[in-house]
């Protein structure tokens, strides 16, 4: 794990951001275009705000969620929501943001569409993810439902997931999406995420979902 504190979140959160921004740019010059997934949740914003005024042709540029709440956009707990006011402004108001939802009562009787979408845009060129508290990941939840089927080396892109600590059914980008993306970032703040994360090195992946990636990830941390 290679793991990087720093002094306050507000530094960290620029300094990834700037980060990010530089890797994107590295792969729009080398590749053509870049595939960029992030989480929800509050943590990101930050992030989001600075990486929105970046300098990137962000028409080149596809954001995928890490997973996203079966709920409707217009929800609170919408991270659809959260992207398109944080992250989708500004300069990057021109990236291309690939569907998570549709407009189905079951994620399952969306995955097949969602996963066509996404399929064009793989590997995901940066990775950004947060962890839980229970070393969760994504909607990748220990003791999720479909939990081993999801981190399985055949698993499809992307698969709807139901565990009691998520509350709504998720749709989650799977393990091996997560497992080839060229570069990832995994973003967590306090003591207890701290401890947590330092816990999940020596756990297999299936107790400790964030372990999947820990061996190729940089990991930013402050207080």
């Amino acid at each position: 794990m290679d793991l990087h504190e720093y002094p306050d979140r507000e530094m960290m959160m620029l300094r990834v951001a700037q980060r990010i921004a530089s890797e994107l740019g590295e792969n729009l010059r080398s590749g053509g275009r870049a595939t960029l997934s992030v989480p929800g949740g509050t943590t990101p914003g930050p992030v989001f705000d600075t990486l929105s005024g970046a300098d990137l042709d962000w028409s080149r540029v596809s954001v995928v969620l890490n997973d996203e709440r079966w709920v409707s956009e217009d929800s609170p707990r919408s991270n659809t929501r959260l992207v398109r006011e944080r992250l989708l402004v500004g300069r990057a108001a021109a990236a291309h943001l690939l569907a998570m939802r549709a407009d189905t009562a079951t994620p399952e009787a969306a995955l097949d569409q969602l996963s066509e979408g996404l399929r064009p845009h793989l590997p995901v060129s940066v990775l950004l993810l947060g962890m839980g508290v229970d070393m969760h990941t994504a909607s990748l939840f220990p003791g999720a439902d479909r939990l081993e089927a999801a981190l399985a080396a055949d698993a499809p892109p992307i698969m709807a997931l139901r565990a009691e600590a998520a509350g709504e059914p998720r749709i989650t980008l799977t393990g091996p999406v997560l497992r080839d993306a060229l570069r990832v970032h995994v973003l967590i703040t306090g003591a207890e995420k701290r401890a947590a994360i330092e816990r999940a090195v020596r756990l297999p992946a299936r107790e400790a979902p964030i372990a999947l990636v820990l061996d190729q990830a940089m990991v930013h941390w402050a207080e």
